[in-house]
C-alpha cells in the first residue's frame, strides 16, 4: 500500500456513503435500512471508545464500582448491551432485538416499531478485555415480511434469510466488516474524522488456507472427524506442509484473521458440549453469512450452517467455517463417518 498517497486521498468512501450508494440501486427503498445501519455504526463507535478506556477505567476505579455521585459504574458488557438496545430502539426501524446478554427477546413498543429484527452479541470475547486481546460486536439483520404483530418466529429463521450481517472488531484499529448480500466489505475507523472508511473492498477468502484455528485443550472430548482433521493439519499424509495453529479465543478476531488470510475456524461439538458452544443466531449465522459472501463455506457437522432452523433464541451449534477447500475436507470426513454408522 502506498501510505504517502493514501495520506492525500481526498475521495473517501465512508460507510454512510457506501450504504447510500447501495440504497440507490433499489429505487423502491425508503432508506429505513440505511438509518438502521447508521445506528449500528454509532453503537460501534461508542463501544470502540469505551473499550479503549476500559483498562484506564479500572485503574481509576470506574468499572463495577460506585463513583462520587453515588452512581454505579457499569461493567463494559452490560454497558455495551444497553448502548446497542438504545441505539436500535431509537432508530425507529426495529421490532425485535435478540441480545446475547438478555435471556428474553426485546419487543420494541409499537410507537417506535419498524420492520427489522436485529440479533447481536454486543461484546463478544469480553473476558479478554483485561489482557488487551481484540474483542468485538457481532450482528445480523432480518426483515419481518408483512405487517403482523411481531413474534419470536420472525427471528427464529434460518441464516440464509438474513438481509445483512457484520461485526466490528475493537483491536489495534477499529474495523467494521459488513455484508448486505452483495459481497463483503471492510471499513476502518479513522479516529481523526470519526468515520469508518472503506479500506478492504470486496473481501474474498483464499480458496485454501495454511492456518487452522481451534481450542486444542478440548481435544480429548472431540468426535472422530474433528480429531482426524486436526491430525491431518499437523501430520499431512500427502507430503504437503503442515498447517499453522492460530487460536486467539475471541471469535471476532479468529474469524477476521480467517477471512483475510484463509484457513479454517473450528468450534466442534464435544463430550462436554454436545451441541457446541457458539450461539446460532448471533454468532454462527452472521459469521457464516460473511464467509459464504466472501467465497468460503460454513458447516455444522451435519448441514450447511445457514440452512439450520433455530428453535430457541440462545440455541447453540457446532461450527466449521473458512476457506472453501478446507471446509470441503471436514465435510468429507463427516460424510465418511456417517456411512460407517
Amino acid at each position: 500500500m502506498d501510505h504517502a498517497a493514501d495520506a492525500h486521498r481526498t475521495d473517501l468512501m465512508t460507510i454512510t456513503r457506501y450504504v447510500l450508494n447501495e440504497q440507490s440501486k433499489y429505487p423502491e427503498s425508503r432508506g429505513d435500512f440505511t438509518i438502521l445501519l447508521n445506528h449500528i455504526v454509532l453503537g460501534c463507535k461508542f463501544l470502540c471508545s469505551a473499550v479503549n478506556k476500559a483498562g484506564l477505567a479500572k485503574l481509576i476505579g470506574l468499572a463495577g464500582e460506585t463513583n462520587v455521585q453515588g452512581e454505579e459504574q457499569k461493567k463494559l458488557d452490560v454497558l455495551s448491551n444497553e448502548v446497542f438496545i438504545k441505539a436500535l430502539v431509537s432508530s425507529g426501524r426495529t421490532c425485535i432485538l435478540v441480545s446475547e446478554e438478555d435471556e428474553e427477546a426485546t419487543f420494541v413498543e409499537p410507537s417506535k416499531r419498524g420492520r427489522y429484527c436485529v440479533v447481536f452479541d454486543p461484546l463478544d470475547g469480553s473476558s479478554n478485555i483485561d489482557c488487551g486481546v481484540s474483542i468485538g460486536t457481532i450482528f445480523g439483520i432480518y426483515m419481518v415480511k408483512d405487517s403482523h404483530e411481531p413474534t419470536l418466529d420472525d427471528v427464529l429463521q434460518p441464516g440464509k434469510h438474513m438481509l445483512a450481517a457484520g461485526y466490528c472488531m475493537y483491536g489495534s484499529s477499529c474495523t467494521l466488516v459488513l455484508s448486505t448480500g452483495e459481497g463483503v466489505h471492510g471499513f476502518t475507523l479513522d479516529p481523526s474524522l470519526g468515520e469508518f472508511i472503506l479500506t478492504h473492498p470486496d473481501i474474498k477468502i483464499p480458496k485454501k488456507g495454511k492456518i487452522y484455528s481451534v481450542n486444542e485443550g478440548n481435544a480429548k472430548n472431540w468426535d472422530g472427524p474433528t480429531a482426524k482433521y486436526v491430525e491431518k493439519c499437523k501430520f499431512p499424509k500427502d507430503g504437503s506442509s503442515s498447517k499453522s495453529l492460530r487460536y486467539i479465543g475471541s471469535m471476532v478476531a479468529d474469524v477476521h484473521r480467517t477471512l483475510l488470510y484463509g484457513g479454517i475456524f473450528l468450534y466442534p461439538a464435544d463430550k462436554k458440549s454436545p451441541n457446541g458452544k457458539l450461539r446460532v443466531l448471533y454468532e454462527v449465522f452472521p459469521m457464516s453469512f460473511l464467509m459464504e459472501q466472501a467465497g468460503g463455506q460454513a458447516f455444522t457437522g451435519k448441514q450447511r450452517a445457514l440452512d439450520l432452523v433455530p428453535t430457541k433464541i440462545h440455541e447453540r451449534s457446532p461450527i466449521f467455517l473458512g476457506s472453501y477447500d478446507d471446509v470441503e475436507e471436514i465435510k468429507a470426513l463427516y460424510a465418511a463417518e456417517g456411512k460407517k454408522e
